[in-house]
């Protein structure tokens, strides 16, 4: 069921956007009762946020070569690849306007992930800093500007961390 849904949820924003999906449109393309997705998601907001995070899955083993720039650049570079596939980003958008005024699922994998990597500079930055200067410029062009991320380059990123 698990699989269906997500392939549902993922078709669904984006011919229509996540603005437009109901609980009902996604179990009548996903071929399951209605009652199954309320009982695991609750509403359509729940749904979409976790499947943003599902999307780039945060039990992935992240870069790590011994050389915190390089991986630093690697990750970004995962990041770009990821978001530039139409359907991550309608995802990602979806999740972060379904998240409202709270964190999404999302942001909390990212931030434990560059917790990671300030944790491995020694103290040279922090993961507040990674954030800042490696996964919001992304972030913000996937949102905003999705017709230029392919401009991102992770090198410059990083060097500004």
């Amino acid at each position: 069921m698990l699989a269906s849904v997500r392939k549902a949820v993922e078709e669904l924003i984006a011919e229509r956007g996540s603005d437009a999906i109901t609980i009902p449109m996604v179990a009548e393309r996903a071929g399951v009762n209605h009652s199954s997705i309320y009982r695991r998601w609750g509403d359509a907001r729940t749904m979409i946020n976790d499947l943003a995070t599902y999307r780039l899955d945060p039990g992935r083993g992240l870069p790590d070569t011994g050389d915190v720039r390089a991986d630093l650049v690697a990750w970004a570079r995962e990041l770009i690849s990821h978001y530039s596939i139409p359907v991550n980003a309608a995802i990602l958008r979806g999740g972060a306007a379904v998240a409202g005024e709270s964190e999404s699922d999302c942001l909390r994998d990212r931030r434990a992930e560059a917790a990671a990597f300030a944790a491995r500079s020694g103290g040279a930055f922090s993961g507040d800093d990674v954030i800042d200067r490696v996964v919001a410029p992304i972030i913000y062009r996937v949102i905003f500007l999705p017709w230029t991320l392919s401009e991102v380059d992770a090198h410059a990123c990083v060097d500004e961390l």
